[in-house]
C-alpha cells in the first residue's frame, strides 16, 4: 500500500542515519593530523566525492530499484563476472572494516570512564564486548535496537548540533587560517583517509523497491543526506579546531571530539559527547552487522560464496553473521585506528568508483550523463591515488595491508569460481523484483 512507503524525510533518515554513524567520532583527529588547520577543507573534498557519487547511485537505484544495492548495480553493468565478485567481496570485507573503525571508537571512548592506566586494557575490553553482546542480540532479536534506531539518530545528531552551536562562540579562527593548512597532498589525503565518514549513504539504494514516488524522492534523499552531511561535518571540524589545538587533538587522536568539547562544554560536556560516542556507535555496530550478514547472504545467492552462507536460522543469516563478526573481532583488536580507517576508504573508494562506471556503462538505461558518471569514478580514484601517495610517504608498511586486503578479496572470488559446486547466475533481486533475503 502507498501508505506503507518511505517517503522523503524517511529515505534521508536511512542515509544521514547511515553516514552519521560512528565514523565522525573515530575518524576527525586523523584527519586534524594530516590536514591541521585545513581540516574543514579536508571534509569538504571528501564529501565532494562522496556527492558526485550519491548521483550515481540515485540514476542506479531509480533504474533498477531492488534490495541488492551495489551488488544488483554492479550485476547489471559487468554482469557475473570475475571482477563483479571480487567487487562484491571486497564490499563485504569494507563492511568488516566498517564494524572495526566502529568498535575501536566504541572502545576507546568507553575506556574514558576508567583510569588512565587501564585505558589500553578496557579499550580492547570493550570492543570485544560491545561485538559479541550486539552479535548475540542480532541473534536473538533483530529489532531489539533497529526499532530504536531513529530515536538514537535524532539524538546524535541534536548532541552534535549543540556541540557546533555553543563551540561557535569563542573560538579561535586563527588556528583554521591557511598558514597553518598543510600542503594539497597531506589536505587531500586528509579527507579521503575519512572517506569513510561519508560511507552510509548507499543504503539507501537498498530501500529503493519501497520508496514512494522513486524517480522523484530518491535523488533528492541522496543529495539532501550528504548535503547535510557535508555541513555537518565542516561545522564539527572547525569548531573542533577552534577549540583544541592540533597538538591536542593529535594527542586525544581516537576520542578528539570529546576532548574538544571540554574546553567549552566543561567535565559536563565531555561526558555528553562520550555518551553519545558510544550510543552511535553501537548502533552503528548493530545496523552494519546485520548488513554486512545479509550482504554476505545475497553473494553467496549469486554463486559467488559457500552456499553454507545462504543457511537460516530462526529465518536470519546466521553463518554470515557470525562469520562477520569474528573477522570484526580479529581486525578491531589487531590493527590500530589509522590502519583500520585507511582500508575501509580504500575499499569503498574502490567500489564507488565502480558504481560511477557501471552508471556510465548503464547511461541509456539510467539517463545519466556519461562524462558525470566517468568524472565521478576518475574523481574516487584520484582521490584513492592521493592516499596511497601519501600513506606511501608517511606509514609504507600500511600498503601490505591494503594489497592484503584487496589480494584477499580477489583470491577468495577466484578460488571459489575454481571450486564452486553450481553456475554464476542473475538473481531474482538484481533484475527489480523483491529478494527473498
Amino acid at each position: 500500500m502507498q501508505t506503507d512507503k518511505i517517503g522523503f524525510w524517511g529515505a534521508v533518515s536511512i542515509g544521514v542515519g547511515g553516514m552519521v554513524g560512528g565514523g565522525i567520532f573515530a575518524v576527525l583527529g586523523l584527519s586534524v593530523q594530516l590536514a591541521h588547520g585545513a581540516a574543514p577543507i579536508a571534509f569538504l573534498l571528501a564529501g565532494l566525492v562522496a556527492l558526485v557519487t550519491a548521483w550515481s547511485y540515485a540514476k542506479l537505484s531509480v533504474a533498477f530499484p531492488s534490495q541488492g544495492g551495489t551488488v544488483t548495480f554492479l550485476y547489471q553493468a559487468f554482469g557475473p563476472s570475475l571482477f563483479t565478485g571480487t567487487a562484491n567481496v571486497l564490499l563485504w570485507i569494507s563492511y568488516i572494516v566498517m564494524l572495526s573503525l566502529y568498535a575501536h571508537a566504541f572502545g576507546s571512548y568507553g575506556a574514558l570512564l576508567f583510569p588512565a592506566d587501564q585505558r589500553g586494557f578496557w579499550t580492547h575490553a570493550l570492543i570485544s564486548a560491545v561485538i559479541v553482546a550486539i552479535t548475540a542480540l542480532n541473534l536473538l532479536s533483530v529489532k531489539a535496537i533497529g526499532a530504536a534506531e531513529r530515536w538514537i539518530v535524532a539524538i546524535k545528531i541534536l548532541i552534535l548540533t549543540v556541540f557546533v552551536g555553543i563551540g561557535l562562540f569563542g573560538m579561535d579562527t586563527q588556528r583554521l587560517a591557511p598558514s597553518d593548512w598543510a600542503g594539497w597532498l597531506p589536505v587531500v589525503a586528509g579527507g579521503m583517509i575519512i572517506f569513510v565518514a561519508y560511507e552510509g549513504f548507499e543504503l539507501i539504494a537498498n530501500a529503493a523497491e519501497d520508496v514512494r514516488d522513486p524517480k522523484r524522492t530518491l535523488p533528492r534523499a541522496f543529495y539532501a543526506c550528504v548535503g547535510f552531511v557535508i555541513v555537518l561535518y565542516l561545522a564539527v571540524a572547525a569548531v573542533t579546531l577552534g577549540n583544541l589545538s592540533v597538538d591536542g587533538i593529535v594527542a586525544a587522536q581516537d576520542y578528539a571530539l570529546a576532548e574538544a568539547a571540554r574546553p567549552f562544554l566543561g567535565t559536563a560536556g565531555y561526558m555528553v559527547i562520550t555518551v553519545a560516542a558510544l550510543l552511535s556507535t553501537a548502533s552503528a555496530i548493530n545496523a552494519t552487522l546485520y548488513g554486512a550478514a545479509r550482504l554476505s547472504f545475497v553473494i553467496a545467492q549469486d554463486g559467488e560464496l559457500p552456499s553454507v552462507l545462504e543457511r537460516r536460522i530462526w529465518n536470519r543469516p546466521v553463518v554470515g553473521l557470525l562469520i562477520t563478526a569474528a573477522l570484526t573481532l580479529a581486525l578491531a583488536n589487531g590493527f590500530d585506528l589509522s590502519n583500520i580507517s585507511t582500508m575501509g576508504s580504500t575499499g569503498f573508494l574502490l567500489i564507488f568508483a565502480a558504481v560511477n562506471v557501471a552508471n556510465a556503462r548503464l547511461a541509456g538505461k539510467t539517463g545519466a550523463r556519461p562524462w558525470l558518471a566517468w568524472l565521478g569514478a576518475a574523481a574516487c580514484l584520484l582521490a584513492l591515488a592521493c592516499l596511497l601517495v601519501e600513506t606511501a610517504l608517511r606509514t609504507p608498511a600500511q600498503l601490505s595491508v591494503l594489497a592484503a586486503m584487496l589480494g584477499l578479496a580477489w583470491g577468495i572470488e577466484l578460488v571459489y569460481r575454481r571450486w564452486r559446486e553450481r553456475p554464476l547466475h542473475l538473481p531474482i533481486h538484481h533484475r527489480g523484483a523483491r529478494g527473498g533475503q
